[in-house]
């Protein structure tokens, strides 16, 4: 029952990235890819009907971890605590940047509302990816399953790191290229005229960055964390997922220049979802490595609530996962088609 547990809530961390993760890189390559401020409502429209039901899936997977591993939900919110707070204030800037431009007719407010937009979605898809990268590196946990992370030490994965360093950095840094080339791609598939040329330009471009920047990480992540290649070595199936994100990663370079929006988004989102279950795979049945005595690590078994609270609540999840699977269809059929510049004067 853990196990099951796990790749759901890896599941439904997947789809939250998948899902918000296109409204966060449509914020990034908002400035980019609109000119006027009439293009650029018309991104914003793109991710407005939709923005915050996307979010369901990070407080359907936080809820999913407060029942399932309590003892993962303790540790984490306590150590993380700074870098938490910081992105609760981010996604506040973020909902209300959407919400608020349109209420005020001024050429101060807009851009004002727009910067906000911009900014608090690079950040965030920053931080996600440090999130990540902090997880694959490992925490120094102590025998009781806490531990504290500075924002910074040395800058150096070693065995007293902070939330910060070169390899967070660098997870951040491939977070944010991928995000953003996943908003284009949504952009481009939303929009017509100007706004989806630039689009695609832009995917085109930040295509090359994702390519050296995921290189770079998968490379780093092998060498700093010896339990990635013990689980691929040990289970040589789980090569499938790696090797699908690198053929998802081309399909979207290939169907973005043969004007395939579609298949070119949904290519992003195969990418997305096989990298994220690749570093899945990878660290399991760990939920949080320790990066001193691997004995204090976070697993499926000790972290994990009873086997009458998992039973219990796997009666509730299905149904409500139903549900949100049925409001996610309408909500996204109701606002399928294109926005146009014109329908925002």
């Amino acid at each position: 029952m853990e196990t099951i547990w796990f790749w759901l809530v890896a599941c439904m961390l997947a789809a939250y990235v998948i899902f918000d993760g296109f409204d966060f890189g449509a914020g990034i390559v908002h400035f980019f890819v609109a000119r006027t401020n009439d293009e650029r409502s018309a991104v914003l429209s793109t991710v407005g009907p939709v923005w915050d039901g996307n979010e369901v899936w990070l407080l359907a997977a936080g809820g999913t971890l407060y029942f399932a591993f309590p003892t993962l939900y303790a540790s984490s919110f306590s150590g993380f605590y700074l870098p938490l707070m910081m992105v609760l204030w981010l996604l506040i800037l973020r909902g209300v940047s959407i919400e608020f431009r349109n209420h005020v007719q001024s050429p101060v407010w807009h851009p004002l509302w727009d910067a906000g937009f911009s900014i608090a979605s690079a950040l965030l898809a920053i931080f996600f990816g440090a999130a990540l990268g902090n997880v694959v590196r490992g925490v120094p946990l102590d025998a009781q399953g806490e531990f504290f992370l500075p924002l910074w030490t040395d800058w150096t994965p070693g065995k007293s790191p902070g939330i910060l360093d070169w390899y967070t950095v660098l997870s951040g840094v491939a977070a944010l290229a991928a995000l953003a080339l996943h908003g284009s791609l949504w952009v481009a598939l939303k929009t017509k005229g100007e706004i989806e040329s630039r689009a695609r330009r832009a995917a085109s471009v930040v295509w090359w960055a994702v390519l050296v920047s995921v290189a770079l990480l998968t490379l780093a992540s092998f060498s700093i964390q010896p339990r990635l290649q013990a689980a691929f070595a040990a289970y040589p199936w789980g090569w499938t997922f790696p090797f699908a994100a690198v053929v998802a990663l081309v399909a979207i370079a290939v169907l973005n220049r043969r004007l395939q929006e579609r298949a070119a988004f949904f290519s992003s989102c195969a990418f997305l979802g096989a990298m994220l279950v690749s570093a899945a795979f990878g660290l399991y049945p760990n939920v949080l490595p320790s990066n001193g005595d691997p004995a204090n690590s976070l697993t499926i078994t000790n972290a994990s609530a009873a086997q009458y609270g998992l039973h219990i609540g796997m009666v509730w999840f299905i149904p409500g996962m139903a549900l949100t699977a049925v409001y996610f269809v309408y909500a996204y059929r109701s606002f399928a088609g294109k926005v146009s510049v014109e329908e925002q004067l």
